[in-house]
């Protein structure tokens, strides 16, 4: 560590914290914002006997788009960490379109 550096410590409360769990994530954005919702697809019947999914949304997150930049690196470095130990994480193609492991989502570029 530099002479002129300090050395901070770092406090996390956790008290107000929600777990929730998502298999879905929705994004969209604005000229200074990110808003990423995150929700569980439910596959349903509708009225008409059809296939349909339910998407519902559980927590949303609104950062600015430095925020977005450190979130897509950490996530990055997690799923390339989890893939070394752990074998490459498929994305199922060919299952039927908007079914859980379609492929059909959001994915890192191969």
């Amino acid at each position: 560590m530099a002479e002129n550096q300090q050395q901070v410590q770092l406090r996390i409360d956790e008290s107000k914290m929600h777990t929730t769990y998502a298999n879905t994530i929705r994004s969209s954005t604005t000229q200074d914002e990110v808003v990423l919702d995150f929700g569980i697809n439910l596959p349903m019947q509708g009225n008409d006997g059809q296939p349909v999914l339910n998407f519902t949304v559980g927590s949303r997150i609104v950062t600015n788009w430095a925020g977005a930049k450190r979130l897509a690196i950490s996530m990055g470095q997690m799923v390339r960490q989890y893939e070394e130990r752990n074998g490459e994480i498929q994305l199922q193609r060919g299952a039927p379109a908007g079914r859980p492991g379609s492929g059909d989502g959001p994915r890192l570029t191969e």
